[in-house]
């Protein structure tokens, strides 16, 4: 007998565009094998768009531009083999690309005022969910602005438009074969700010002022062009310009100004779309000049033999204009002459002088320096000697030991007094066992510190310690101190006391307090380090440990404060210990939005709502929808723990009313709800009247079922509503009986099965992972029967 005909490569499923060409083939071990290709269980002989071809082994079906119609399960059957796989059609929303283009690359410009329509139409497969951001925020309608969308289109409508609309804008078109984002800018344009201020008066004479303001905070959106400025005298009525600046200049100066008289000034800034509204100054008044006030005495920095160094502060009244600089003058301490320092006033408010004589004490003044002249001079510094630093430091005071452990001791101490301590560098510390009498330098270098701790020292041990003041000359007298070290106590590891009180997970309502206190024991202390997400905490969160607790405590719940906790305790040997605990911050959640009725089911209603805004940070949110059937009826919860905007209800009773509402709800309790304020009613139908024909024997026309339509392919997303139907023919009618994966699905409530005249419909409610698979349904009669099958994907709701 001839060899078997078998499959080499068998038909893959394929995924492709609407639009798009798209091929099955398969590969069988026979030359002289004659396929044919079925779709939907019928043979394929002839239709549109769709070729066979055979080259060699290989079998094709090729479409050259796939549409909807071209959906479906796909067989070849040739001799001994079979092979099925599904063609699926993709239809993500699309947009023109010269207009996605336009949107994208140039920001779309309006002038304050005006009204801003942004019109986006769209093609793909229906429905298709339009959403738009701003600042990454979803916009809702208001008093301005409103968001339209159709079937071709969504438009974003804002009247007598603000520069505070400007931003980023994001329009999110959505269905069931993918998502687009379209990201546009909006810039509205319009007169500048007033200028920053307030108005400085940088000089004021009897014959002119000067004044300063800083730019405005927003320039409209264009930039500034110019700067007008005006004056008005005190009493008067009218404003007088007094001239025009250039946007690069802040400052002006008038000279029409009367002694002795008082005035306002303001500043409008300009750009091409208009004049801002103005800054006003307060009074000035144009009197004579006045010269500084007096500085304060200025301090010794530092002295040597060659140089002396001095500081000072600017005077607290500055007189009638800007302070240019200071002029130094000094006299040899007991004489009364002053000599300058220097004849040019300098700027800064320190200087360093070299024209001194070695071991002579001197004293030092300083005048500040305007447009009106020099003025008072300060009060002499105190007398410093143009000589080097050669006596040593003083003593330290109140050395102590202020703690200790079994292996170091922390030393504290006061500076030698000032007369003995005046120039002193830092310190030294030293120690000695009593069995040795040489010292050992503790640290290198001198520190500056008043504090500091040995280590390293051995248990059950006296030991001497000393600290001495340095300077320049060197360290001065020691201070010395004994202490006795402890014995050591035993080593604990380190271990977390975790009892059943603590937690593995807490919801914090925001705005309270986050206070999580960890018990623990060890020996050496251990070093204790608090984590979240595996990151240090953030500056917000406080950590206290003490007396073998460690205490995390976050004072205002936020949001961001969810994540993972961790706390972990080690020691020196690198045993360390942990516990991690989840923190959830959440609130009661906000109601949902309207509620929307649709019968898309005969006798069914489905309930749909905006969600609640709550749902932008709560992970846990989940909706009940309750039913009444009047107006003072009691409500009765119909469906919970949803996690979808939709719920359908199946138990109408034709001629009740119905009412419903939606509640949001997680952890720490529910929103106020959401009602419908119309009711929903299914009218009664009317009883027809029959009129039995007259029965008569005749042709016998009883025919086997048939599917007239069949099952068709379907992807839907996770969370939402499938609905697969066909039509079947037949005489007697046929009975229906649908089945997933030869599961019989009469008795499963999760499903909703319907027969009108034909038409049979299977609707599954908020689907998940499990309901994917290939569904069947069977149609028979006394004649015989027949199936038609599809297959149901799931996507994952992105």
């Amino acid at each position: 007998s001839a060899p078997r005909c078998y499959l080499n490569k068998q038909l893959l499923d394929v995924r492709v565009l609407k639009g798009e060409p798209a091929e099955l083939s398969c590969t069988v071990s026979k030359h002289d094998v004659t396929g044919v290709w079925f779709k939907d269980g019928l043979k394929l002989t002839n239709m549109d768009g769709v070729c066979f071809e055979k080259e060699g082994l290989v079998h094709k079906l090729i479409i050259n531009k796939v549409e909807d119609i071209h959906a479906g399960r796909y067989r070849f059957e040739g001799g001994d083999i079979k092979t099925e796989a599904s063609i699926f059609v993709e239809d993500p929303p699309q947009v023109d690309k010269v207009l996605l283009k336009n949107l994208t690359s140039v920001p779309t410009v309006a002038k304050a005022g005006q009204n801003v329509k942004i019109k986006i139409p769209f093609e793909g497969r229906l429905p298709i969910r339009a959403t738009w951001l701003k600042d990454k925020m979803e916009l809702a309608d208001d008093t301005r602005l409103r968001v339209d969308k159709t079937e071709t289109y969504t438009m974003l409508s804002i009247a007598n438009s603000e520069r505070k609309d400007c931003g980023d804008y994001k329009v999110r078109l959505k269905n069931d074969s993918g998502v687009l984002e379209i990201n546009l800018k909006l810039l509205v344009i319009d007169k500048p700010q007033p200028p920053a201020g307030p108005i400085k008066i940088v000089e004021s004479s009897a014959s002119d002022i000067t004044i300063q303001w800083k730019p405005p905070k927003d320039d409209g959106g264009k930039p500034v062009q110019s700067y007008i400025v005006e004056r008005q005298k005190v009493g008067d009525s009218d404003w007088v310009p007094l001239g025009e600046t250039p946007k690069s200049c802040t400052t002006f100066t008038t000279n029409k100004v009367e002694q002795d008289m008082s005035y306002y000034f303001r500043v409008r800034a300009v750009n091409a779309e208009g004049t801002s509204d103005p800054l006003e100054s307060e009074e000035v008044k144009a009197v004579s000049q006045a010269s500084p006030g007096a500085p304060d005495p200025p301090e010794i920095v530092s002295a040597s033999r060659d140089t002396i160094t001095i500081c000072w502060k600017a005077p607290r009244r500055t007189g009638s204009s800007r302070i240019v600089g200071y002029i130094v003058q000094k006299r040899k301490k007991g004489t009364t002459t002053w000599l300058p320092v220097n004849n040019v006033p300098v700027a800064d408010k320190k200087l360093k002088m070299t024209d001194l004589k070695r071991g002579v004490q001197y004293e030092f003044r300083v005048a500040a320096v305007n447009a009106a002249g020099v003025g008072d001079a300060s009060g002499p510094s105190e007398p410093v000697f143009a000589r080097d630093s050669t006596k040593s430091p003083g003593k330290v005071q109140d050395l102590k030991v202020s703690s200790s452990n079994s292996s170091s001791v922390t030393l504290t101490w006061k500076r030698p007094e000032a007369k003995d301590g005046g120039d002193v560098k830092g310190y030294e510390v030293a120690m000695r066992s009593s069995s040795n009498l040489t010292w050992t330098k503790c640290n290198t270098f001198p520190i500056e510190a008043t504090t500091y701790t040995v280590k390293g020292l051995q248990a059950k041990e006296m030991y001497f310690l000393r600290v001495r003041a340095v300077n320049d000359s060197g360290p001065g007298e020691a201070a010395e101190v004994d202490a006795c070290i402890e014995a050591a106590p035993p080593i604990v590891s380190p271990r977390l006391l975790i009892d059943d009180t603590a937690k593995s997970f807490l919801v914090i309502k925001a705005g309270n307090t986050i206070r999580v206190t960890i018990p623990f024991e060890a020996s050496p202390d251990p070093v204790v380090t608090w984590l979240k997400d595996g990151l240090p905490l953030p500056n917000r969160a406080t950590v206290n440990t003490e007396d073998g607790t460690s205490q995390l405590l976050i004072g205002a719940a936020e949001f961001s404060d969810s994540g993972t906790y961790t706390v972990e305790v080690q020691n020196a040997l690198g045993k360390r210990e942990a516990f991690s605990f989840q923190v959830q911050v959440t609130d009661i959640p906000q109601s949902p939005g309207p509620i929307h009725l649709e019968e898309n089911v005969p006798n069914t209603v489905t309930v749909t709502w905006e969600p609640s805004p709550s749902e932008k940070w709560e992970n846990n949110l989940y909706y009940t929808v309750l039913k009444r059937e009047s107006q003072k009826g009691l409500w009765r919860v119909v469906g919970d723990l949803i996690y979808t905007n939709k719920f359908t209800f199946t138990k109408l009773i034709p001629g009740r009313e119905y009412y419903f509402r939606v509640v949001a709800k997680n952890a720490l309790g529910g929103s106020g709800p959401s009602e419908t304020v119309q009711p929903w009613i299914i009218k009664k139908q009317k009883a027809e009247i029959q009129v039995k024909p007259q029965k008569y024997r005749g042709v016998n026309q009883n025919q086997p079922p048939r599917f007239l339509v069949p099952l068709k392919p379907h992807v839907v997303t996770t969370g939402s509503e499938c609905r697969m139907s066909c039509a079947v023919g037949g005489h007697p009618p046929p009975k229906i009986i649908w089945y997933k994966d030869n599961r019989d699905l009469s008795s499963d409530p999760a499903y909703f099965c319907t027969n009108d005249f034909g038409v049979c419909s299977l609707v599954v409610l908020g689907v998940t992972k499990q309901d994917e698979g290939e569904y069947k349904v069977e149609a028979f009669n006394e004649v015989g029967r027949a199936f038609s099958k599809a297959f149901l994907t799931i996507k994952g709701n992105h």
